[in-house]
């Protein structure tokens, strides 16, 4: 059986790996294990017309670590692939392209499904540090990422209604 120092020694090394991990994640919430996405589809529809602009398959970030994580640990996306940021109300929110590999349209819509701010985000210079990264600011309950220049290419505009399908949705209850 292991002397008495020996067992101090061990219990004070484990209290020092345990402080540090405490600190780490405090310091970087996305250390934290974010688990599955869940996933559903996202319409796009013009203001005017009614017509469908576009359909999005897209992975749901609705927790702090899901959405602080975003898609940075994603190396591409698909042409109808994206991600939807779900917050609990309508404020004003702000996004940055943290450990990114491609650049986005950041797409925000209001509690009414309607798209108030669209921002297209390049990557930033190698070596940018997290607290340089341009803040893409916007107002809004849900953000939508989808692949650079999406919404040109699709003509979706600020105005435009989004419908989001399952229990995330502006006129569902989460």
């Amino acid at each position: 059986m292991p002397d008495r120092r020996t067992l101090y020694a061990v219990a004070v090394a484990l209290a020092v790996l345990l402080a540090l991990g405490a600190v780490a994640v405090a310091t970087n919430p996305g250390l934290l294990p974010i688990g599955d996405y869940e996933r559903t589809t996202v319409a796009v529809v013009d203001a005017d017309t009614g017509e469908t602009l576009a359909s999005v398959d897209v992975r749901v970030a609705d927790t702090f670590q899901k959405r602080y994580t975003g898609l940075s640990d994603t190396d591409s996306l698909g042409p109808n692939e994206g991600m939807l940021f779900v917050h609990d109300a309508e404020e004003r929110h702000a996004y940055v392209m943290r450990e990114m590999a491609f650049p986005l349209d950041i797409v925000f819509i209001g509690a009414d499904g309607r798209i108030t701010q669209i921002h297209h985000a390049e990557l930033p210079p190698e070596g940018t540090s997290d607290s340089e990264l341009t803040r893409y600011a916007g107002r809004g309950q849900y953000v939508l990422e989808v692949p650079y220049n999406y919404t040109v290419d699709r003509g979706i505009e600020i105005g435009d209604r989004v419908e989001i399908a399952g229990r995330w949705g502006p006129d569902e209850e989460a």
